[in-house]
C-alpha cells in the first residue's frame, strides 16, 4: 500500500473515531504517515479500549518526546493521561477539526480573523461568518460573544516556509533536494516549491503528509495555549458535522 493510500485510510479512520481501524492500520504505517494524525487515532482507540492501543500509544509517546515539533508534547501529554500515567490536563475538551484550524492559522496576519464556535467546535473562516451574519444566521452581538467564540488570527507564512526547509533536509535524492532548495529562494517561493515537487509523485506524497503533520501539531499547540484540547470519542461516529 502506497503512502497516499495509507494516509487516506488513516485519515478516514481518525475522522470516524474508529479506534479499531486505527490499530489495524498501525502495522502498515510509517513515521512519514504522520505521528500527529496517528496519535489522534490512538486517543480514540484508548478511549474505546481497543486491544494493543496502549502498547502503540506508549511507543508513540516516546517518538513524540524525541522529535520536539510543535504540538508533540501536547499530544504526548494527552496520550499519557489516557494511559493513566499522569493526572488530567487543565484543558477543556473541544470537538474540532485540527486541519480546519490549521488552515486559519496559515492565513496572513490582519487578513484572516476566523472563529471557533465553542458550542460545536466548528471552525468558521471570516468570510463564511460574515456571510452568515448578513444572511441572518447570527446577529453581530452573538458573533462577538466571547463565551461562544474563540477568535483565530492568521499567523503568516514563516512557519510554512520553515516546513519547506525542513522537508528539503529529508530529501535523499541530491538533485531533487538542490532543485527544491533553489525553488524556495526569493519571492514566489511557495508557488515554485509546489510546481517543482509536483514533478515527483513520491516526494509529493511525502510532502503532503509532512506538511499536514507540522500544521496539525501547530494547531494543537495553539489550541492548548487557548485552554483547549481535541475531544476524544469513546465510541466510533460519523465525524464532525459540517
Amino acid at each position: 500500500m502506497d503512502t497516499r493510500r495509507r494516509r487516506e485510510q488513516l485519515h478516514s479512520a481518525v475522522y470516524r473515531a474508529d479506534g479499531q481501524a486505527v490499530v489495524d492500520l498501525a502495522s502498515m504505517l510509517t513515521p512519514d504517515d504522520g505521528l500527529q494524525l496517528f496519535g489522534d487515532g490512538l486517543l480514540h482507540a484508548l478511549a474505546q479500549h481497543v486491544e494493543l492501543a496502549g502498547e502503540l500509544a506508549a511507543k508513540l509517546v516516546e517518538d513524540l518526546r524525541g522529535r520536539f515539533w510543535d504540538g508533540d508534547d501536547e499530544l504526548a501529554d494527552q496520550l499519557e493521561v489516557a494511559l493513566g500515567r499522569r493526572t488530567a490536563l487543565d484543558l477543556a475538551p473541544l470537538t474540532i477539526d485540527l486541519e480546519e484550524l490549521a488552515g486559519l492559522l496559515e492565513g496572513n496576519p490582519g487578513d484572516n480573523e476566523g472563529r471557533i464556535d465553542l458550542t460545536t467546535g466548528i471552525v468558521w473562516s471570516e468570510a463564511v461568518l460574515e456571510n452568515s451574519i448578513e444572511s441572518g444566521l447570527f446577529d453581530l452581538d452573538d458573533a462577538e460573544d466571547p463565551d461562544r467564540w474563540l477568535v483565530v488570527f492568521g499567523q503568516g507564512s514563516r512557519d510554512g516556509y520553515q516546513d519547506m526547509e525542513m522537508f528539503i533536509d529529508t530529501v535523499t535524492d541530491a538533485d531533487h533536494a538542490a532543485r527544491l532548495d533553489e525553488a524556495i529562494t526569493g519571492a514566489g517561493a511557495f508557488r515554485r516549491f509546489r510546481d517543482t515537487i509536483h514533478r515527483w509523485p513520491d516526494e509529493l506524497d511525502r510532502w503532503l503528509a509532512f506538511a499536514d503533520d507540522r500544521q496539525r501539531g501547530r494547531a494543537r499547540a495553539w489550541l492548548a495555549d487557548a485552554g483547549y484540547q481535541p475531544a476524544v470519542r469513546a465510541t466510533p461516529g460519523s465525524g464532525l458535522e459540517p
